[in-house]
């Protein structure tokens, strides 16, 4: 349990156009309230298929409280990524209990340049591992080629 920080104009967008489109289109439709964010947030995690229980998200300045309870600490992990790494969120507060606690991964934000091999370099030495991190950021990646500079991902021991 803790506070994660993420870079809050970075990420997939829930209500279509992001921060930068809506400052050139004028008459804009006004801004989701904070309970509308809360619940594209808990959607958003049901849809990922996450193995957690009595999850529940509330929203509140650019910060997501995110409960629940899960077997294991990655799928926690998972589910603080998945809120995370959303464009708005700059921090997650955790209070997912988890019921067989692990260690927990480290978190590594992507920056300019980098691929799964890079960071897999860096981490275990091997540019060849990186299908480990990749595995272990599903179902949030799609394919290993598909990360971006701001994303946070989980990187196992």
């Amino acid at each position: 349990m803790g506070m994660f920080s993420f870079l809050k104009d970075i990420g997939e967008k829930l209500f279509g156009k992001g921060a930068a489109q809506a400052a050139v289109q004028p008459a804009q439709p006004a801004a989701p309230t904070d309970e509308e964010v809360a619940k594209a947030l808990k959607a958003k995690v049901e849809a990922l298929g996450l193995d957690i229980n009595d999850l529940d998200v509330t929203y509140s300045n650019h910060t997501a409280y995110v409960m629940g309870t899960t077997t294991s600490q990655a799928v926690a992990e998972k589910v603080i990524l998945a809120v995370g790494n959303t464009e708005g969120i700059a921090s997650v507060h955790d209070n997912i209990a988890v019921q067989k606690p692990e260690p927990p991964a480290k978190f590594y934000t992507v920056v300019k340049g980098d691929t799964l091999s890079k960071i897999s370099k860096e981490f275990y030495g091997d540019a060849n591992k990186y299908n480990k991190i990749f595995e272990a950021n599903k179902p949030m990646l799609t394919h290993p080629d598909k990360i971006y500079p701001g994303q946070v991902l989980r990187i196992p021991d």
